[in-house]
């Protein structure tokens, strides 16, 4: 649906002209727009019968605006408001200029804005003019402005109040290559293409003078002219690609440009924002808006030309289905492309193994969500709304509720998005942008990549990737360190690399280098180097001094097995029971889930294997375990505190682990999930035993994620045998920093000085009882040498990891380890936790 305009003029041909220059502003489709001007004879005047007849045809459900002439015409406007055969029909009487006040009014409303954003560009449409004149507008107080079942924050307060700009996050130059610059046709051209991105987008011409792109009369009131250079900059979600293209559109010319301006423009260094040889991608002049930091999210340091992935999906055009029959037929096809989806990711998981397997099954679940399906079909069966556009705005506002609520929640907003592109392109045909492919290596710039887009990766081509979005704990992230591909997200340097640009790219320090020298270019790899080809673990964990240190491998079900026995694991350090749960309607039965623990129990006879039990909520919601709404889902119920609301699926779960774990000769090991006292500790312990899993040989645990259980461990220590730590959850709870937050992905880090004084607490607390790490992060060598020093005595990774890190710990003695951990808890932030701890470690090689 969009905002309805009408424009009521004593002069019909005086209307019409005025609709006609607003038109020709706007080069895709067009708002409801309509006349309500002159007399019946020809004559002039207004109608108030005509005017209410008019605001009925152009309302869609998002409101009315109307626009006024002279003084008799707000009298007619008034009048009508009482003659609306639907007295709930939202309408605003804007005091604006007529034909500023339309033209701005209808660019606005074509660009997707709401009710209050086409009155406040209606009412504001003057601005620019008295801006450009130099004059001071006499209104400086607002009148009252006649409205019709408007609330205050639709109505003329809020349409008066600017919001205030969020500081650009990309930015780029050019130079106008047509010789009127952006005048009126071209500033509409702008307001059109930017209205199609999530993003708030400006344009500043040679003198400092900003105008926002949305607003046509803005842009041509910054009066540029040919050769001049205007400055691009955009806040928000698609800020990079709002910028590339509106940069593009100018430097096209508008079917105008200058043949002697073009050729100029090709040459200078104006074109765009250029980053110069051997500076890190992304830096900023000194025109440049303060840039968000660079992270690394998996090591490596790597050379190589850059291919980008193809931007996302554009969100589809919106229509009305007016036939009852046709609706009912669109719905059916809704539905239909939902299985679809649901289908080719169940299959695409099938076929993959380890995390892959896991992200891909995880998000087949959203495709079956009866709740986004059932939606969607709603706002198809009783809104009329067309099939693709219903997708997309349902699945869009859940996400960003999920982005909206922080923690693990966030990371799942990808997901739910990546469901929605499939779902739509297999409505309108549109081909999802896909992972290049090349026969040589090369480094992959993308936004991020969505589940799905990982099985496309090929490790052994894909050097690197430098990612617009995302964290350490982001799925891509995860996916990147399982195959040692170096990974960096840095939005500057994403918004800025082109196909074929020679990067230098180090995962370890952020570092992201375009055209480095040779002497830099010799300290990176050019080939990939694969964890597979590596010679799998030979011998036990163990340091150099002899202390042992159990090596094992994170599993997600049975198709991970085989590869966790083939590069050496020693056991399971966490086995993810939840994806028996997920892409299910209802709970899997007893036989289901002791079938599927025994195929895991199976691939490890006689070693150890740490089963976890459901960690569902927050991240991983279940159809059949439906919380009520929480405000802040990661601090709600979830893991442990699930068993209050649905004690049977718990118990269910802990009866077929035990059940499995007799039939079977492997070391049954059982945690909880989310616990943060002794006493829930206490509550766990007496559910796993009226189970029956001690009398099946099973040890009893819990997983350290807060805080609170972290200084809580000498206590906890006395009900259960171990504790397994989560560095993920621990990093996020004990800095109070959202894990999606590429602004706070810093802090989210298990390298962070706190985040190591929690898990010394715990390592002393154990006084040598077993102490599990079974984050990502065991699998970074170095770190896996810090936790070793702080009391660690198992880690668990990717499989993949096993070599690297047990080839590292058998170089090192247990007294070295506990230098580099205290070198790493006296540093100040995660930074120079790392640089120190490496210090020490280096050292002791050398």
């Amino acid at each position: 649906m969009t905002v309805g305009i009408v424009a009521v003029s004593h002069s019909l041909p005086l209307a019409e002209a005025a609709l006609q220059l607003a038109l020709e502003m706007i080069p895709g489709e067009k708002p409801p727009v309509a006349l309500a001007a002159g007399t019946p004879d020809g004559g002039f005047g207004t109608d108030a019968v005509a005017v209410s007849e008019a605001i009925a045809t152009v309302d869609q459900g998002d409101g009315v605006v109307v626009l006024v002439d002279l003084g008799s015409a707000v009298l007619s406007a008034e009048m009508a408001l009482e003659f609306l055969p639907d007295p709930e029909v939202q309408v605003q009487i804007v005091p604006a200029p007529f034909v500023e006040g339309l033209l701005a009014a209808t660019v606005r409303a074509a660009t997707g804005g709401d009710f209050a954003a086409v009155a406040a560009a209606a009412r504001t449409a003057l601005e620019p003019k008295l801006d450009q004149l130099g004059a001071a507008d006499p209104a400086a107080e607002p009148a009252a402005v006649p409205q019709h079942n408007a609330t205050a924050e639709s109505g003329a307060e809020a349409a008066v109040t600017p919001a205030a700009t969020p500081e650009p996050s990309a930015t780029a130059e050019v130079r106008l290559v047509n010789p009127l610059g952006l005048h009126a046709r071209p500033a509409g051209k702008i307001a059109a293409l930017a209205g199609g991105f999530n993003a708030q987008v400006q344009i500043i011409n040679q003198r400092g003078k900003v105008a926002a792109a949305l607003s046509p009369l803005a842009v041509a009131g910054l009066a540029t002219k040919g050769a001049e250079t205007v400055t691009i900059t955009a806040s928000g979600a698609d800020a990079a690609q709002a910028v590339k293209e509106v940069a593009a559109l100018i430097a096209e010319g508008f079917d105008e440009a200058d043949p002697a301006l073009l050729a100029a423009a090709s040459t200078s260094a104006a074109t765009t924002a250029e980053v110069m040889p051997g500076e890190p991608a992304g830096a900023p002049a000194a025109t440049q808006p303060k840039r968000r930091r660079p992270l690394g999210v998996s090591a490596g340091r790597v050379y190589g030309p850059v291919l980008r992935m193809g931007e996302p999906l554009r969100e589809p055009a919106a229509t009305t289905i007016a036939d009852t029959a046709a609706r009912e037929a669109a719905a059916q096809k809704l539905g239909a492309a939902f299985t679809e989806v649901q289908t080719q990711l169940t299959a695409q998981a099938a076929a993959a193994s380890g995390h892959t397997a896991e992200i891909l099954q995880a998000t087949a679940m959203f495709a079956a969500d009866p709740a986004l399906r059932a939606a969607s079909e709603e706002m198809v069966l009783g809104d009329g709304l067309n099939a693709a556009a219903a997708v997309w705005r349902v699945a869009s506002e859940i996400a960003t509720d999920y982005e909206k609520s922080g923690g693990a929640l966030a990371e799942r907003a990808s997901d739910v998005r990546s469901v929605r592109d499939r779902v739509v392109a297999g409505l309108t045909g549109q081909p999802l942008p896909v992972v290049p492919q090349s026969p040589q290596p090369f480094i992959l710039v993308a936004r991020d990549l969505a589940p799905a887009d990982t099985a496309q990766l090929d490790p052994q081509t894909c050097l690197g990737m430098i990612l617009g979005e995302g964290g350490p704990t982001s799925h891509t992230a995860i996916l990147a360190r399982s195959y040692g591909i170096a990974a960096v997200v840095d939005p500057q340097a994403y918004a800025q690399l082109q196909d074929g640009d020679q990067v230098l790219l180090d995962g370890s320090s952020a570092e992201v280098v375009l055209r480095p020298d040779a002497a830099a270019q010799r300290t990176a790899r050019t080939e990939p180097q694969l964890l597979t080809e590596l010679q799998p673990l030979q011998d036990p964990g163990a340091l150099a001094s002899g202390e042992r240190v159990l090596l094992l491998a994170n599993v997600g079900g049975a198709n991970d097995v085989p590869l966790a026995v083939e590069r050496g694991a020693e056991g399971v350090g966490l086995f993810r029971t939840e994806f028996c749960f997920l892409g299910r309607t209802t709970a899997p039965t007893f036989a289901e889930q002791k079938t599927a623990y025994g195929e895991v129990f199976a691939g490890f006879d006689g070693a150890k294997v740490v089963v976890r039990t459901l960690d569902a909520g927050s991240d991983k919601p279940l159809p059949f375990v439906t919380n009520t709404a929480e405000e802040n889902p990661a601090l709600g119920v979830r893991g442990w505190r699930i068993y209050a609301e649905y004690p049977e699926i718990l118990e269910q779960q802990l009866a077929a682990i035990a059940a499995a774990a007799a039939e079977h000769q492997a070391e049954p090991w059982v945690m909880a999930p989310m616990i943060s006292t002794p006493a829930e500790a206490a509550e766990f312990v007496a559910a796993a035993t009226a189970s029956g899993l001690p009398a099946a040989g099973a040890k009893l645990g819990v997983m350290v994620e807060t805080p609170a259980a972290a200084l809580s461990a000498a206590e906890i220590f006395e009900i259960v045998d171990f504790v397994s730590i989560g560095t993920n959850d621990l990093a996020q709870y004990t800095l109070a920093a959202d894990r999606m937050l590429t602004e706070l992905a810093h802090l989210n880090s298990a390298w962070q000085p706190a985040v190591l004084r929690a898990i010394a607490a715990v390592g002393e607390a154990a006084a040598g009882r077993p102490v599990g790490v079974c984050g990502e992060a065991a699998a970074d060598p170095l770190l896996a040498a810090v936790f070793v020093g702080l009391g660690v005595n198992s880690l668990s990774m990717t499989a993949t990891a096993l070599p690297i890190v047990g080839g590292a710990l058998a170089q090192l003695d247990l007294a070295t380890c506990q230098r580099a951990a205290a070198a790493a808890i006296a540093a100040n932030d995660a930074g120079a936790a790392r640089e120190a701890a490496a210090a020490v470690l280096q050292g002791a090689q050398a």
